[in-house]
């Protein structure tokens, strides 16, 4: 048996020695060595019982995860408080794909995703509707309150959670999330810690109007890496919380940061909960200062590469919502494409343009008139993850754009401000 270096409980050393089965003993064993790794004392209760899976994919040849399922089915067990999980990869009737893009993703790619979705729904998935990176959002409904010990693995949902709503995770890889969520259970290190929720930069924003979400995130990422920033001067330029422009905005800065750098908790001066709470006592004495102001933002702007082949050739396919968009934000694009096709006079947008929500967000968002108006202006609306739609070489061949920080570093696709991506859909403007 595993020597554990931290403390545990007697029941958590009971089970680690096999008294509820050799599958939670093998599950405890992993959570404990992570912990160990990390010189974590000892194992915290989840004090939120639901978790939050990335793996929500069933990719052909991550052949590991399938049999890992079926014994973790076969032990009985199950997540107590259940799981949301991070959208699916496909749904071709709202993101069309040819008949050998189609053959790749449901044989080749996602040829396990409907079994390995009941697989999920054995262990906790909550509902057909739970796919979202945005399982924060009250039409979803899985948000922690300030204070309370999570195990999500999702960057753009563990940055979110830390940093808007207060909760306590670390950024963990997948499947281990899931051991956790079912056993209860998270290594008290990291952001479990007050001292390491303690801001290692102190960002300073001087620019002369709101910094795009997306610019700002990323730029943080960049340059402060896994470190935790301390952000002041941007609540002037925000509602407090819980209002919707704000969410939105920190939303898609947090998701930014996330994966343009590895911050799992930001904190924003005036604006998120510890910072009203705590203010400068957040930030450590030696804090590094980085000053973001118009300059700044250009500059990191301009240095994101163009992966196209055909620079100068118009984008084939749009993709708008990485991370998947607010109800707000889905009513404001909707507003934003019709004004911009009556400016231009064209009938529809210039390329395939697809917005992703939460699934609950599309539902109801259909139920009102705003549906029918977006869909005029020759857009769709789905569910699924566009970054999974553009990993792989039929998709990410094409000249896919984006306002999403997230989707361009992860795949060929090229970025565009809100403003150019608006103009280039409306035929205001071609491609530079």
């Amino acid at each position: 048996m595993y020597q554990p270096k931290m403390e545990l409980t007697p029941e958590q050393l009971s089970i680690l020695e096999g008294a509820q089965g050799e599958t939670r003993a093998k599950m405890m064993e992993c959570v404990v060595r992570y912990g160990d790794i990390f010189n974590a004392k000892r194992l915290l209760p989840l004090t939120y019982k639901t978790g939050h899976l990335v793996t929500s994919f069933g990719i052909s040849m991550l052949t590991p995860i399938y049999p890992l399922m079926e014994e973790l089915i076969q032990a009985g067990c199950k997540a107590e408080g259940g799981f949301t999980a991070d959208p699916r990869p496909m749904e071709f009737d709202n993101c069309s794909a040819n008949p050998l893009e189609k053959l790749v993703f449901k044989k080749i790619i996602y040829g396990r995703q409907e079994e390995y979705e009941g697989m999920l729904k054995k262990v906790g998935l909550l509902s057909d509707d739970s796919f979202s990176c945005t399982c924060y959002l009250p039409e979803v409904g899985n948000a922690p309150k300030e204070g309370d010990v999570i195990a999500w693995a999702e960057s753009s949902a563990v940055v979110y959670a830390n940093s808007v709503l207060g909760a306590k995770c670390n950024r963990n890889s997948g499947v281990l999330e899931l051991f956790m969520t079912i056993l209860g259970v998270a290594p008290e290190f990291g952001f479990l810690t007050d001292e390491g929720r303690k801001a290692d930069y102190r960002v300073i924003i001087r620019t002369s109007k709101a910094p795009e979400a997306q610019i700002l995130g990323s730029a943080i990422g960049m340059k402060v890496m896994e470190k935790v920033p301390y952000i002041i001067g941007l609540d002037k330029f925000l509602e407090q919380l819980p209002d919707d422009d704000t969410v939105a905005y920190l939303k898609d800065m947090g998701a930014a940061s996330a994966s343009n750098g590895a911050v799992g908790l930001y904190h924003v001066d005036g604006i998120t909960p510890e910072a009203k709470r705590l203010g400068a006592k957040l930030i450590k004495d030696n804090a590094i200062e980085y000053v973001i102001d118009d300059a700044e933002i250009e500059r990191v702007y301009k240095s994101y590469p163009i992966m196209w082949k055909h620079k100068d050739k118009a984008p084939q396919r749009a993709f708008i919502g990485c991370p998947h968009l607010s109800y707000k934000q889905l009513l404001d694009w909707t507003n934003k494409l019709e004004a911009g096709l009556k400016d231009t006079g064209r009938k529809k947008l210039t390329c395939y343009t697809v917005l992703t929500a939460a699934p609950a967000v599309v539902k109801k968002f259909k139920a009102t008139p705003d549906y029918d108006r977006l869909l005029a202006t020759g857009a769709h609306l789905a569910s699924i993850c566009p970054l999974m739609y553009a990993d792989n070489p039929l998709c990410g061949m094409k000249r896919l754009i984006t306002n999403s920080n997230k989707l361009r570093t992860y795949t060929f696709a090229r970025y565009a401000k809100d403003e150019e991506l608006l103009s280039i859909l409306v035929g205001k403007e071609r491609i530079k």
